[in-house]
């Protein structure tokens, strides 16, 4: 197993994907470091805005439990922006001196990045020189969380790795332009590398309002499902512990190296059966239709036969699986009353 593993970013690594990973990391027995400066999508964010934003004391509530897991599993938060170089190489390099860097700095959602460019690049492609240039000479393996959005529209209802890569939009850009900047490091200075495009993910301590967590937070308090277009579209939904256990393997098999493997279930499902799973545990929900984001690609499945041919890679969870998990944990979270009147109302 992997030791002196670090989160080299400035938000991401006690973020959903960062912290999930990290607490499955340090359970494998590896020794993990997160490097996270709590801004982008995080503590710090959430807690300059107004009382009155959007689901604001649930998100904090649920950083907070993603806070206080990784204190309990013992594992370092090292408060740094991965923009300030100087401050990055000198913990990476003198202090942690990781084996395996994984690269999760990015804002995490389409929409936001459309709208803030800078910040997007900022978080995104800044953070990500500036990592790969301290990791250059000393790290064994550097992971990037690459995305599906780097497709752009899907030319077949599934696709794999070698699919071309023509993205639409800020975020599905800079997704792009990180993927050929890491291969660059590999090529120049022998830094291998692993590429990972996840899809549609999904699960426990999420606050970055994907569309199942929006769907399931509306069906609670009784909103609305808005669902763009007539509910056909297809996602590869993924489980956050299957992406997670797909990037452990990439960690522990050499085939991993200097290779990009699309990490998702594996079979793209329509919104509208996503809302059908959603309506066995709110009936009532209601739900209309509104119109299609032009600036999100039309996506499906993602081949994930690479995957499973050089890591072994085994996904457990379709969305009728891993929805119903969801859903619990939001109960669980939420009081238990609440719950149960969030499901009647709209009746």
């Amino acid at each position: 197993m992997v030791s002196g593993v670090a989160r080299s970013q400035s938000s991401a690594g006690a973020g959903f994907i960062g912290h999930n990973l990290a607490l499955a990391l340090a359970g494998r027995g590896a020794d993990v470091e997160i490097v996270d400066n709590l801004q982008v999508n995080n503590l710090l964010a959430y807690s300059s805005k107004a009382p009155d934003f959007h689901n604001r004391d649930l998100y904090l509530r649920i950083i907070y439990q993603r806070l206080d897991l990784l204190r309990k599993a013992g594992i370092p938060l090292n408060p740094l922006d991965a923009r300030d170089y100087h401050a990055l190489n000198s913990l990476l390099n003198h202090q942690i001196k990781p084996q395996v860097v994984v690269h999760l700095a990015a804002v995490a959602h389409a929409g936001r990045a459309n709208k803030d460019p800078y910040s997007t690049f900022d978080h995104s492609l800044r953070t990500l020189e500036n990592a790969l240039d301290c990791a250059r000479d000393s790290v064994e393996q550097f992971i990037f969380l690459s995305s599906s959005m780097a497709y752009g529209n899907f030319l077949t209802a599934e696709v794999d790795e070698e699919h071309p890569l023509n993205p639409v939009g800020i975020y599905g850009a800079l997704k792009v332009a990180g993927e050929k900047i890491v291969i660059a490091y590999q090529q120049v200075f022998g830094l291998n590398y692993t590429i990972i495009r996840p899809s549609a993910l999904y699960g426990p301590r999420c606050v970055s309002r994907r569309v199942g967590q929006i769907f399931i937070e509306s069906a609670m308090n009784g909103s609305t499902l808005r669902v763009d277009g007539d509910g056909s579209e297809k996602l590869d939904f993924t489980y956050i512990d299957d992406l997670v256990e797909g990037i452990c393997l990439t960690m522990k098999k050499p085939e991993g190296l200097n290779q990009i493997f699309n990490l998702t279930y594996g079979s793209a499902r329509s919104i509208q059966q996503l809302v059908d799973i959603v309506r066995k545990d709110f009936p009532y929900v209601k739900v209309e239709s509104v119109p299609r984001d032009e600036l999100m690609p039309f996506r499906g499945t993602l081949s994930i036969k690479k995957a499973q041919a050089l890591l072994g890679y085994a996904p457990k969870n379709p969305i009728d699986v891993g929805f119903p998990k969801y859903i619990g944990w939001y109960r669980s979270l939420i009081q238990p009353e609440y719950a149960q009147t969030a499901t009647v109302v709209g009746n």
